[in-house]
């Protein structure tokens, strides 16, 4: 998921929406579509924008604009920069250590919503 949106962000970058030319990179037996990137996009941009207090303490944020007309691909390649991860670059220990330093401070997972978490309708 983190490497398609790297693709997706590269992608964007050259003036491209991003969605397309990430979904036809990736393998084609993955069946990824730009519906779906639009969907992890969506996803990881909640999670950090959740965390942004918390990784605040160990990254330097500054490069990250959250205000509501922010573009999507903007806002998530300044986290992505803030993290120092650069697409088509080793981007997975940079996003383990990510992961750890936030899990191990709230105790929570940083994208996504845990199933205890999950609001529940009783019929």
């Amino acid at each position: 998921m983190i490497g398609t949106l790297l693709l997706g962000y590269s992608y964007w970058q050259l003036g491209q929406q991003g969605f397309f030319g990430a979904s036809i990179e990736v393998a084609p037996d993955s069946l990824v579509t730009p519906y779906l990137i639009v969907f992890w996009l969506q996803a990881v941009i909640r999670g950090f924008r959740r965390a942004h207090p918390e990784l605040r303490r160990f990254y330097d944020l500054s490069g990250v604009h959250t205000s509501g007309k922010s573009v999507a691909w903007k806002e998530v390649g300044g986290y992505f920069s803030a993290i120092g991860c650069k697409p088509r670059k080793p981007w997975i220990p940079l996003i383990f250590k990510l992961l750890h330093l936030y899990s191990g401070q709230t105790r929570q997972f940083l994208f996504g919503t845990a199933s205890q978490q999950r609001l529940t309708n009783a019929y």
